[in-house]
């Protein structure tokens, strides 16, 4: 797990991410809501240091990398991505992932309802999850999790999380335009919230 957001997994040489919302900034834009304009050009150099670090044949986005349709942010992502041409992008559609299929393939980007590596089913959203055979883990995005933290002299925060639960894992929203979903984690689980660069278990 990296503090970037991200998970490394060696054996795939695979970068996982979930919830990019690549255009939705710009999206917002449009509809007149004022907000920064460097939003994407800070998640795209994030994940360009995740693969300058790991050096992933592939990166696995599970679910909603695009936010609306296209627009300037989608066409500075086609800009960002012709620096990778050998890094396969393969995306698990999202809600939000919208396109029309030849932008896609103008993105070189691999499209797939759910899709299963080793014993790890990736899918959006837990809750689509078709039946499983039972050595299968579910890994998903979709609600952008987070956990409250309190500390001794009353402080709060709500910091992002990966969490593990016995049948899925949650990855955190990649970018970092995106709200978080508290979560109340079963006795079970484990979570990993991040704290600036560090990734610590809680």
């Amino acid at each position: 797990m990296s503090a970037g957001r991200a998970i490394y997994w060696e054996e795939e040489q695979a970068l996982i991410v979930a919830d990019l919302h690549v255009g939705k900034s710009a999206h917002f834009r449009k509809s007149g809501i004022a907000v920064p304009a460097n939003i994407v050009q800070e998640d795209l150099f994030v994940l360009q240091q995740l693969i300058t670090r790991y050096h992933p044949q592939q990166i696995i986005v599970v679910g909603d990398m695009f936010h609306s349709s296209a627009n300037n942010d989608v066409q500075y992502f086609k800009l960002w991505r012709q620096q990778f041409p050998h890094i396969r992008f393969e995306l698990i559609i999202g809600n939000h992932d919208i396109l029309r299929p030849a932008h896609y393939a103008d993105l070189q980007i691999n499209l797939y309802p759910s899709l299963d590596l080793r014993n790890i089913h990736f899918v959006h959203d837990a809750a689509d999850k078709a039946s499983l055979p039972p050595d299968h883990y579910i890994f998903s995005g979709h609600i952008h999790p987070g956990v409250r933290m309190v500390g001794l002299g009353r402080q709060r925060l709500q910091l992002p999380c990966f969490y593990f639960g016995e049948e899925a894992a949650v990855l955190p929203a990649f970018s970092r335009f995106t709200g978080l979903f508290s979560l109340d984690p079963e006795p079970s689980s484990v979570v990993f919230v991040i704290a600036g660069t560090r990734v610590l278990k809680v």
